[in-house]
């Protein structure tokens, strides 16, 4: 406070007209409005000394909201994770599949291929798989397999590789 008083006086005293008829004094003040304009001005006036408090101010905030922002960013998106099954069949192994999953915290989707030929002669040919082997599990569009080639991706960190980056 003490400090904002000597700067603010000290800035009044350069730049009023006061003396600058005299050169003794003409020269001395300046010389002082050059230092100070080469030191980048440290001797204001108060209007001046009240805008750099509020863009200082506005500058902590972006630069705390930057830190949020990058926080943000870490976060990872995570691949679609797709379950193909086919209603009535093999209804304990996608119960399996199901609970493996969501104890890991994975968000999945189901998708009932009975009846679309298209969509299973997909998946067989994807996942190299029967239809007897369903459900089978997409990450991304590729083939992870059935539980057991589940549980192993997700022992090995393939699965959270897969799904995660």
């Amino acid at each position: 406070m003490l400090f904002d008083l000597v700067r603010t006086t000290l800035h009044r005293a350069i730049t009023t007209p006061v003396g600058e008829g005299f050169a003794p004094v003409r020269i001395p003040k300046d010389l002082a409005r050059r230092l100070n304009v080469t030191l980048g001005q440290p001797l204001c006036s108060t209007e001046q000394l009240a805008t750099r408090r509020a863009a200082e101010t506005r500058l902590d905030g972006l630069r705390a909201t930057r830190g949020q922002a990058k926080k943000v960013e870490a976060v990872k998106l995570a691949a679609p994770v797709m379950v193909y099954f086919e209603k009535d069949r093999n209804a304990r192994e996608l119960e399996r599949v199901e609970e493996l999953l969501k104890a890991k915290s994975i968000v999945y989707q189901r998708l009932d291929v009975a009846g679309d030929e298209a969509t299973m002669r997909f998946v067989m040919r994807t996942a190299g798989c029967k239809e007897d082997d369903l459900p089978v599990v997409f990450v991304d569009g590729a083939a992870i397999g059935g539980y057991r080639d589940l549980v192993t991706a997700d022992v090995s960190g393939a699965l959270a590789k897969a799904i995660y980056g």
